[in-house]
């Protein structure tokens, strides 16, 4: 039994090797995979599969990895056959190539790293604006400075003014950050977006973490103007330490030169960082981002925006006083607190539903057509008048009233929830903000 489980995990490590080399681009490897994981499969399948619906099940993958499998032969097998383009040999001929070795003939290890960074490009627009913010006026003008502006007036920066090339959005957890720059990818419509994090960028096999990170940059001079947003950047680009690996070493190296370095041209690129732990940043990172700007914890006036954006058009009973009381009563909570703070009242009327022992009947507007006025059940007290003793499961589907959320649900659901942020990480960015940064 052993050897069938030996030959069976074997045989799905080398399908699943298949399949990774075959999303990179690396068809060649995949194509070997594919037949060796086939081999091992058919092997299980012949002297060690037990039972008719194991056998037919490993039938079927090893039909699927071979049709694969027989597609990039043929695929290979045209590459082969097609006639390749003239790569100039450089200055000893009299004609010489672009500075940087692109061609046109593309040399494939780029092209497969390029490929795996398509994913970090942002194709749909997140739909976020800047009116969605609310508060960090401060961030909010910086980045239309370094985004915006540069795009719609062009002539506007020619000479010694030119825009950011580097800002970095530090601050505590759950403060927008990350929606701030989702605002970005939103407004600046006919710019790149590049969304990006350390999964993106770390590898495995030594010396291409690096090389992504140049590819990236690189697939961001070509579609520019350009935005690369990389969320939780100490993850990259920590502090030079004697215990760090030669991997991250080398990852941090190249960043700061493909951000400042000999020989890049980064016009018309923006690089967005965002931490919440600037400190921990290494210092030569830190000088490249030109904008630091410190988005703190809302202040009472933006809590009681973000109350109301986030209840939306949900059906409530709260007034411009209600929202005024919750953004005094939320002090050193952030924007995230807030919303699950929301979330949690907007589950308070399902919940009364469900523990509702009587309904009344009232008229109300059609579940499937607003416009049509009928009879509809809502929960209420067994003294009420009208009330029926029955429970959620008795009402018809169609016919219940969604109750509306009331001020006691949202201060219930503010009894409950905590703020996340503590004293200690505030100090340490306020700090931060005094050394290095500017307030949002």
């Amino acid at each position: 039994m052993a050897g069938n489980t030996d030959n069976l995990q074997k045989a799905i490590s080398l399908a699943n090797k298949a399949a990774q080399e075959d999303k990179a681009g690396n068809y060649e490897e995949a194509f070997c995979l594919y037949q060796q994981a086939v081999r091992y499969f058919l092997h299980v399948v012949k002297y060690e599969a037990q039972g008719d619906k194991m056998k037919q099940s490993i039938r079927t993958k090893c039909t699927e990895y071979l049709d694969r499998a027989e597609k990039l032969k043929d695929y290979l097998k045209k590459e082969k056959t097609a006639p390749k383009p003239v790569k100039e040999s450089g200055p000893t001929d009299g004609k010489g190539t672009d500075s940087d070795g692109e061609g046109e003939s593309e040399d494939p290890e780029k092209k497969k790293l390029q490929n795996q960074l398509q994913g970090a490009i942002v194709m749909e627009r997140p739909n976020v604006k800047w009116s969605d913010v609310a508060g960090l006026e401060g961030a909010k003008e910086a980045l239309k400075e370094a985004v915006i502006l540069p795009i719609k007036f062009p002539h506007l920066f020619t000479g010694k003014r030119t825009p950011w090339r580097g800002i970095l959005l530090f601050g505590p957890p759950g403060t927008g950050k990350s929606y701030l720059a989702k605002a970005v990818a939103t407004e600046a419509n006919n710019s790149t977006f590049f969304a990006v994090s350390s999964s993106d960028l770390v590898s495995k096999w030594l010396g291409e973490s690096e090389k992504l990170v140049k590819n990236l940059f690189q697939l961001a001079r070509e579609n520019k103007p350009s935005i690369i947003f990389i969320d939780e950047i100490d993850s990259l680009c920590g502090s030079r330490s004697e215990n760090e690996s030669e991997g991250a070493r080398r990852i941090r190296t190249e960043f700061l030169v493909q951000m400042q370095g000999v020989g890049t041209n980064n016009e018309g690129i923006l690089v967005l960082g965002a931490t919440n732990i600037p400190w921990v940043l290494d210092s030569a990172i830190r000088r490249r981002f030109e904008k630091r700007i410190y988005i703190p914890l809302p202040d009472e006036h933006a809590r009681a925006a973000m109350f109301k954006l986030h209840l939306g058009s949900t059906p409530n009973l709260l007034e411009e006083a209600d929202y005024r009381e919750l953004g005094k009563r939320t002090d050193g909570y952030s924007g995230a607190d807030i919303s699950i703070v929301v979330r949690d009242a907007l589950m308070q009327p399902v919940r009364k539903v469900q523990s509702a022992t009587h309904f009344k009947k009232v008229k109300g507007p059609s579940v499937s057509d607003p416009n049509t006025m009928v009879d509809l059940f809502t929960p209420c007290s067994p003294g009420d008048s009208g009330a029926i003793e029955m429970t959620w499961m008795d009402v018809p589907g169609d016919q219940l009233q969604e109750p509306q959320v009331s001020m006691g649900d949202m201060l219930r659901s503010l009894a409950s929830t905590k703020p996340t942020v503590n004293e200690q990480d505030l100090e340490k960015l306020k700090k931060f903000t005094e050394d290095f940064g500017q307030e949002g």
